[in-house]
C-alpha cells in the first residue's frame, strides 16, 4: 500500500506543476505580447520579465521533464516586429 501512495504523491506533485508551468507559460505569453506591442508602437522595451517567468518555467520544466522554453533577447522582439 505504501508504493500505491508514493505514486499518488508524485502524480499529484506531476499534476501540481503542470498546472503552475501552464499559467506561468500564459503570463509569459501575455508579457511577450505586451513587449511586441511596445515594440510595434516603437517604444521602449524590456524583456527581463519574459525571462525571470522563462527560467521559473524551466526550472519546473527540468524537474519534471517539461519541455523548456528558451529565453527571448532583444533581437528576437526586433526582428519578430520587423518581419509583420
Amino acid at each position: 500500500m505504501a508504493v500505491h501512495l508514493q505514486i499518488a504523491e508524485q502524480v499529484k506533485k506531476h499534476r501540481e506543476a503542470q498546472k503552475q508551468f501552464l499559467s506561468l507559460d500564459a503570463a509569459r505569453e501575455r508579457a511577450i505580447e505586451t513587449v511586441l506591442d511596445l515594440a510595434k508602437s516603437g517604444k521602449e522595451f524590456q524583456i527581463t520579465e519574459i525571462n525571470q517567468i522563462t527560467e521559473e518555467m524551466n526550472k519546473i520544466a527540468m524537474k519534471f521533464q517539461f519541455p523548456p522554453r528558451k529565453l527571448v533577447t532583444q533581437e528576437m522582439i526586433e526582428d519578430y516586429v520587423n518581419m509583420r
